[in-house]
């Protein structure tokens, strides 16, 4: 691929994940073949072969602010030049072949969307599918009040919108991407597709499945601030539910990756 990069991806890491991450810049250097991308590794200094790996990806290296998870992506963002749209990817999860290439050309002919979302393949750690996120609209619909189906990793943003709202909330450690879905909205609609454009991989050291209380706890209160007013004292009436349901669901998934 060519052309001038349209495509912005961040992708954070520790690299702690050496294994997983060689796949991770794999999978990113399969997109080039049909979009153009900026890939920026936001690493920390004491990262030395992992920011090596990357280099020879041809990846723009950035240093990790230590201010968390989403100073790490912004710094990234700041990487931009002449890209018009932002996608993130961990450093253990896959973007499917051409995903990057469907989610930009879901954008491009649809104007007035800010964002774009695909399905996401659950993986386990040796690359196995446990299950697919694909909600589609009943994302979009469950996203103010309900779990959050719209999957990072899954996801294309206009650049001018998502600099717009400031980047990501740097006092998020979990919800970050929740948050900024929501602010998104004021500024244009959301478009989706059932393929699945990337993957997740499901082991028990994963930020959010590690963390999983404080995970659905930063979501609620990130969910409540985002409520009219007046709703926000009964918010407990669904919030509790929906921590429940999404809990069962948690414990679908891993309960399927031991089975394989």
């Amino acid at each position: 691929m060519t052309a001038d990069p349209q495509v912005l991806v961040v992708l954070p890491t520790l690299g702690d994940r050496l294994d997983s991450f060689k796949l991770t810049l794999a999978s990113v250097q399969q997109q080039r073949e049909h979009i153009g991308v900026t890939l920026v590794v936001v690493a920390p200094s004491s990262a030395i072969e992992a920011r090596e790996l990357a280099t020879q990806s041809g990846a723009l290296v950035v240093d990790d602010p230590k201010e968390g998870i989403s100073e790490a992506i912004n710094r990234g963002l700041r990487a931009r030049t002449t890209e018009q749209y932002y996608a993130w990817i961990g450093d253990d999860d896959l973007f499917r072949p051409r995903g990057l290439g469907k989610l930009h050309a879901i954008l491009e002919s649809a104007p007035a969307s800010v964002l774009a979302f695909g399905g996401c393949d659950y993986i386990d750690p040796d690359g196995r599918t446990i299950t697919v996120s694909n909600a589609g609209w009943l994302a979009t619909f469950l996203l103010a009040w309900g779990p959050d189906l719209i999957p990072h990793p899954g996801t294309m943003v206009r650049l001018d919108a998502l600099e717009a709202i400031g980047g990501f909330d740097r006092s998020l450690k979990y919800a970050m991407d929740l948050d900024a879905f929501l602010k998104l909205r004021a500024h244009g609609n959301f478009s989706w597709t059932r393929e699945s454009v990337s993957a997740f991989r499901w082991h028990p050291d994963s930020l959010t499945v590690a963390n999983r209380r404080g995970s659905s706890q930063e979501s609620e209160l990130v969910k409540r601030r985002h409520l009219p007013p007046a709703l926000r004292p009964i918010s407990f009436l669904w919030q509790y539910p929906i921590r429940w349901a999404s809990g069962y669901a948690a414990g679908r998934v891993s309960a399927r990756a031991r089975a394989l």
